[in-house]
């Protein structure tokens, strides 16, 4: 292995930089390359996100503290739950908003994969049935 490789980088909890706002949610941004996009993210009890997708980027979730509840597909009407160990993954491009069930903070890790460029869009609210 003759080539020039990045270093390996460590990212302590004081050097994440802001991530992709959307309404509701506290993301914290680790890492962002052309292909990933990974992060921290903490939702206060009661919370509801405002509808966003994330393009051409598929998402997996791990639920590190109190709950997730997640809307998504035509009107919001399908909804999935997820708490402390789950792992949820969400398709390029689906419409969804995120809330916090619980009684306390929801603390989850968040890596994207996708083309590059925007990773979260902010939207008015999921398609019509």
């Amino acid at each position: 292995m003759a080539s020039q490789q990045d270093p390996v980088r460590v990212v302590t909890p004081d050097g994440r930089r802001p991530g992709p706002r959307t309404p509701g949610m506290d993301r914290q941004e680790a890492f962002a390359t052309e292909g990933t996009w990974s992060g921290f993210v903490r939702t206060e009890a009661g919370m509801v996100s405002g509808w966003h997708h994330h393009g051409d980027w598929e998402s997996v979730i791990y639920v590190l503290t109190g709950a997730l509840r997640m809307e998504f597909g035509p009107d919001g009407a399908n909804t999935v739950e997820a708490g402390p160990g789950d792992f949820i993954h969400v398709p390029k491009g689906a419409v969804h908003r995120e809330s916090n069930p619980s009684a306390g903070p929801a603390d989850i890790i968040v890596v994207r994969a996708g083309a590059g460029g925007e990773s979260t869009f902010n939207v008015d609210g999921p398609e019509r049935s």
